[in-house]
């Protein structure tokens, strides 16, 4: 059996040459670590009388018996000795430091729960309390700016889910709904809400509370509470946030792009968010509050929903 000039022989296979330390001793093999002749003629250790008379080789007697020992033949160029390999410069690679980053664990979001409530004696502190909050309105109603200073100013890491922002990621063929509510306009919303859905529950998960804003109407269950309960959780904590429609088509008139809506738009959406009155959810006027006043007054809200959460 022939084998290719420089690649490793198997072991031997009769009882008492397996392979032992003394097999792997450095000093019972030529420097290269390469099998001499007879290896590369067919006279494997157990096919020839050879291999079985006479001393082992690593007694220090020569295979074939009279013969006088052959130098190993160079190795072929590339091949790699199986022992070990002589430290020469070029070869060694310098220790590579630990990694520092890339290698966090981080847990699977699931569905969001209730938040604790604290014991009676005590008064929550939402600035504190790791929650995920769902701040509805109108256009105009200030729900971006208080959400986003709301988030800036916690004592905990908080992110802003804006579903807005994420429906405008799509940039080729988005679906504006102030085109008309249609098909695909339906469909990048779907989209958009179980997107943030997914970021809210891996924020969660990962210790970081999330707060999200959204213009959810209270007769309309395709945009309704229903698809953020289902994508977030039953513990998502939802506060409607209801201006005057004086206050929405001032901020409304404010805008630029396809974030400005028309009066009569404003108006009819104004009048449909009227329906969360009576709906038990909280609700905050901010008609005559600035936007740190507002987030002031939604962690007052939000203490009391801790304490006693809204059923929706």
């Amino acid at each position: 059996m022939q084998h290719a000039v420089g690649s490793p022989l198997p072991p031997p296979h009769q009882p008492g040459h397996g392979w032992t330390p003394a097999a792997h001793d450095p000093g019972a093999h030529h420097p290269g670590g390469h099998p001499g002749p007879a290896a590369h003629q067919g006279q494997v250790p157990h096919q020839g009388p050879a291999a079985h008379q006479g001393p082992a080789p690593h007694q220090g007697s020569a295979p074939h018996q009279g013969s006088a020992p052959v130098p190993p033949p160079p190795p072929a160029p590339g091949f790699a000795p199986p022992g070990p390999v002589p430290h020469t410069p070029h070869h060694v690679q310098a220790p590579q430091a630990p990694e520092t980053t890339g290698h966090v664990p981080l847990p699977p979001g699931g569905p969001v729960g209730m938040p604790s409530a604290p014991p009676a004696a005590s008064v929550p502190d939402a600035s504190t309390t790791t929650i995920a909050v769902l701040l509805i309105g109108p256009a105009g109603a200030g729900k971006t700016s208080v959400a986003k200073y709301w988030a800036d100013h916690r004592r905990v890491p908080t992110a802003h889910i804006s579903l807005d922002d994420v429906r405008e990621w799509v940039r080729s063929g988005f679906a504006d709904p102030q085109s008309g509510w249609n098909d695909n306009s339906e469909a990048q919303y779907r989209l958009a809400r179980r997107t943030c859905g997914f970021a809210a529950r891996n924020f969660l998960a990962n210790g970081i509370s999330c707060i999200l804003d959204d213009a959810v109407f209270p007769d309309r269950p395709v945009v309704g509470l229903g698809g953020w309960k289902r994508h977030v959780g039953p513990g998502l904590l939802p506060v409607v946030l209801l201006p005057g429609l004086e206050i929405v088509l001032e901020r409304n008139a404010e805008r630029a792009g396809n974030r400005r809506l028309t009066d009569e738009e404003v108006a009819r959406i104004h009048g449909r968010m009227a329906g969360w009155y009576g709906s038990g959810l909280p609700i905050i006027d901010n008609s005559q509050l600035d936007v740190p006043q507002t987030a002031r007054v939604l962690d007052d809200v939000l203490a009391r929903s801790i304490a006693s959460p809204p059923q929706w």
